[in-house]
């Protein structure tokens, strides 16, 4: 019963990982239906009784979440050029499915991203890959690794994490404005409390960018610091990295009592790899997750 779930759980998977890379071809219901070698007649069905959301549905958000990249990373291409490659006939028409899912119309996005309603449109995304099979890790999958310290401007962000999301934004409208890409210059995450502790107030994460530049009381909240070098446990976590818990879990439940090693006195944190369109499948972020060890 096992190895049949998997079996069909991964030509699901076949199918969402055929959408992210060919969002320019013909993603019809037969094409689908081929690559996950399931008759025609009943996969969108399959697929909507997996996923809750429908076929149509999740190649639309996953061209317009390709498309508000291209807004935000590549200025020199026209709304009109972008609005083609996400497959509108007209900008217009682009314009309205953008507005409906992001409440901005694309150019109010390109120049000012309101990142709230952008998260929300992309949480059917994010469910339909989690739901596919819960990730299990192994010892092989975690890599002990000597660091280097990390100058970083970090913006901290202390009590409910239900407000975190205006944190964020922030943070990205400090560092467009730095001109610090996601491309040249490294994401942290640093953990400082659990993702739900029991009290919401007390829930504490730094956001950083890997930086030497200097911070002055003009930089909106940001601080300069250093992410210390030293021996890491590092885990790749390449599926819902959105939610980091799991994996941590693992590695505090799991790993870290067969090891024999010991924890250092610094905070678990992350590192984010984001790949830019068209260079990446629209799912490309990569995430390594660090323990600090002595």
């Amino acid at each position: 019963m096992k190895a049949a779930l998997r079996n069909y759980n991964a030509r699901m998977q076949r199918v969402l990982d055929h959408i992210d890379q060919h969002l320019d071809g013909d993603l019809d219901l037969e094409t689908m239906s081929r690559v996950a070698a399931f008759s025609k007649f009943h996969f969108h069905r399959q697929f909507m009784a997996t996923f809750g959301v429908s076929v149509h549905r999740y190649v639309q958000l996953a061209r317009l979440k390709r498309a508000s990249h291209r807004l935000a990373v590549r200025e020199e291409q026209s709304v009109t050029e972008i609005a083609l490659e996400a497959g509108y006939d007209a900008p217009d028409a682009f314009a309205r499915a953008f507005r409906r899912r992001f409440k901005q119309s694309p150019s109010s996005f390109r120049k000012a991203p309101d990142w709230a309603p952008w998260l929300a449109a992309f949480g059917p995304l994010d469910n339909a890959r989690s739901k596919l099979m819960q990730i299990i890790y192994e010892p092989q999958d975690v890599t002990i690794r000597e660091t280097p310290p990390t100058p970083v401007a970090m913006l901290e962000h202390r009590g409910n994490r239900a407000t975190l999301t205006a944190t964020i934004e922030r943070f990205i409208a400090w560092r467009k404005a730095a001109g610090l890409s996601p491309e040249t210059s490294p994401t942290f995450n640093i953990f400082r409390s659990e993702r739900t502790p029991e009290n919401p107030a007390d829930y504490a994460m730094d956001i950083c960018v890997g930086t030497d530049r200097e911070i002055g009381p003009d930089d909106g909240g940001m601080k300069a610091g250093v992410i210390p070098g030293g021996r890491c446990a590092v885990l790749r976590v390449a599926h819902n990295t959105n939610n980091l818990e799991p994996a941590a879990l693992y590695l505090y439940r799991d790993w870290l009592p067969a090891s024999g090693e010991e924890v250092r006195d610094f905070p678990v944190y992350c590192r984010r790899h984001i790949s830019f369109f068209p260079h990446a499948p629209v799912h490309d972020v990569v995430v390594e997750l660090f323990l600090p060890l002595k």
